[in-house]
């Protein structure tokens, strides 16, 4: 397995470099994240959260904490559902919003039964302690290593903005193989993480955020009122 990272040699500027299965790191032309600015305001259809307890498995994976869900959450959007896998974390933010980041962005990764991905971004600003996160965050793994099943169960309903408006666009994976055909949904409201959560997830992955990506002529559109 080709290793990559996010400093030195290993770093996102050389992604598409170190393996052929990752040229289009650096050639495609929906590559994410993005900045989101500038977007088009536009009536969206409605995203149809679908999201039921589950138990969790957790996995320090090297890259970000990488949280597996059990079968049966979803979204549904204009009538095609995707089923929730695994969420994740990066600090800092991956998106930016005109140009200003925040100190951690979760990625909720769902795949629709074509294989097709939808990934929902909600970024944390910092505020008051997000009980929603304890679970997790009380199994931090240190080291690198197999996902392992703790005995907390977490909703992911309780990870989202109350406000469920976003920006929309197509894009990618945010790490290799930056496979693109990704539909992405950022929410445009933050919730809080504590300044004691931030870092404790900062002291085990110090950094794990892709640069953004030109638009290169692509829609960005929100139901944000502004």
């Amino acid at each position: 397995m080709t290793r990559w990272g996010y400093e030195g040699p290993q770093a996102p500027e050389h992604w598409g470099s170190l393996d052929p299965g990752f040229a289009v790191c650096s050639n495609g032309r929906e590559q994410s994240p993005i900045d989101l600015t500038g977007a088009e305001r536009e009536a969206l259809s409605e995203i149809g959260f679908e999201y039921a307890p589950s138990p969790i498995s957790i996995q320090n994976n090297g890259h970000s904490i990488q949280v597996d869900y059990q079968a049966g959450s979803g979204i549904v959007i204009d009538g095609t559902r995707y089923e929730l896998t695994q969420f994740h974390f990066h600090h800092r933010s991956e998106h930016t919003v005109d140009g200003a980041d925040f100190p951690l962005e979760l990625h909720l990764v769902h795949a629709g039964a074509d294989g097709a991905l939808a990934v929902v971004g909600v970024f944390f600003e910092e505020g008051a302690a997000n009980e929603a996160l304890a679970p997790v965050w009380c199994h931090l793994p240190a080291e690198a290593g197999p996902a392992a099943l703790v005995a907390r169960t977490v909703d992911a309903n309780a990870l989202l903005p109350e406000r469920r408006t976003t920006w929309r666009y197509p894009g990618s994976l945010t790490t290799p193989p930056c496979s693109e055909g990704v539909s992405w949904l950022v929410m445009t409201e933050p919730v809080t993480a504590s300044r004691e959560q931030i870092e404790a997830f900062r002291a085990l992955v110090p950094v794990n955020n892709r640069p953004v990506q030109p638009l290169n002529g692509r829609r960005l559109v929100t139901d944000h009122p502004g």
